[in-house]
């Protein structure tokens, strides 16, 4: 039998994953065998001609578990799923068999098993098993997480505890991810107050990191949908600020910021051209992640010529400015294994931040 934490959160974007994948880098240095599963897996994906949950699919690869990514996603949610389940075409019989004996398969053959949910507390309950009642059910200890600041968090945390005690499991601790830095101490020692006459500590997660909540030019490039010319160290780049470049050439010069991707409509040739020659510089290679170049224009030969070989990163999209905009900014960068920046600098932060050792104690009280 193993020992199981229940990896719940306040809502969407919480940061379960950066949670779960942290506190797995970290039970491996204490436990042989340590498992994963996201029961419900409400982001399909497809790797080796397998469905599973996006999730399920970076922890297989990351962590090595491929063999297991059958039991670490066992039900993968798909479009009109849960009106199946309602006309009675898709049986919560046969959803909680799924879950459950999957649960019980990495259950015997792990030391530490974490279990992740799937957006707030109560997702799942058309399904027959939402996050409360998994945790119930498999008498895991359940590690609440949540975003960060004050009132909303001790609000949010409230709304999803109600659920997890009329099902009757276990929250132990609250876990506050997204904190301002200089307002740490702050914001710990009063969510600390708010929870004194609960059992449940509270515990202080990563402090807001613009460079693992922005998103990588290969990322932008995927929700685009189109191709991304830039060498492997370009499309790892982080994006901390998207610009849309409107204004004369010296304007936009003006604006640029650290790590800007610049939206050029491809008629703007001679903005183009100067972005891709000040890329040449020391002093604006930082401000310039790269470049999207959207519109219908055709861009001319030689403007093309300038862009190739300079080196500046730049995708191509045949849409509008404002359109590519909306699509980069409704977008929430997740991470993949890919995003081998990121993990390295997510797992060098979960050995600053997060006391294993007092997490694990929570699975004794």
């Amino acid at each position: 039998m193993a020992r199981k934490i229940f990896i719940a959160a306040t809502g969407m974007n919480s940061g379960k994953t950066t949670t779960s994948l942290s506190l797995m880098h970290m039970a491996l240095r204490k436990y042989k065998n340590v498992g994963f599963i996201k029961p419900i897996g409400p982001k399909p994906a497809e790797f080796q001609g397998q469905a599973a949950d996006k999730d399920a699919v970076l922890m297989a690869r990351y962590f090595g578990l491929e063999d297991d990514l059958q039991l670490m996603s066992p039900f993968v949610l798909k479009n009109g799923d849960t009106r199946r389940v309602m006309d009675g075409e898709l049986s919560r019989e046969q959803i909680r068999d799924q879950v459950f004996g999957a649960i019980r398969k990495l259950d015997e053959k792990n030391d530490f098993l974490i279990i992740e949910g799937a957006g707030h507390t109560g997702v799942g309950t058309l399904l027959g098993c939402n996050n409360a009642h998994i945790a119930r059910v498999t008498g895991a200890t359940v590690l609440l997480v949540t975003g960060g600041g004050l009132g909303n968090v001790v609000d949010a945390a409230q709304l999803n505890l109600a659920l997890f005690q009329k099902e009757q499991a276990r929250v132990k601790a609250i876990l506050v991810n997204k904190i301002i830095p200089e307002k740490r101490d702050q914001t710990l020692k009063y969510l600390e107050m708010a929870f004194a006459d609960e059992d449940i500590k509270v515990l202080g997660g990563f402090n807001y990191q613009p460079i693992l909540a922005n998103p990588t030019m290969r990322r932008i490039a995927g929700v685009l949908e189109v191709e991304l010319k830039a060498n492997p160290d370009q499309a790892q780049r982080i994006i901390h600020h998207v610009q849309i470049c409107a204004a004369s050439a010296q304007r936009v010069v003006e604006l640029l910021r650290d790590s800007t991707l610049a939206i050029v409509n491809s008629s703007r040739d001679e903005l183009l051209v100067t972005l891709s020659n000040l890329y040449h510089l020391d002093e604006y290679r930082p401000k310039i992640a790269g470049l999207i170049i959207p519109g219908s224009s055709q861009i001319s030969h030689i403007t093309m010529k300038i862009i190739n070989s300079s080196g500046i990163p730049y995708m191509i999209a045949k849409r509008t400015s404002s359109t590519v905009f909306e699509m980069i900014s409704d977008d929430v960068s997740k991470l993949t294994v890919e995003d081998t920046h990121k993990l390295k600098l997510l797992t060098e932060l979960a050995e600053k931040r997060l006391d294993f050792d007092e997490i694990d104690a929570l699975l004794d009280d």
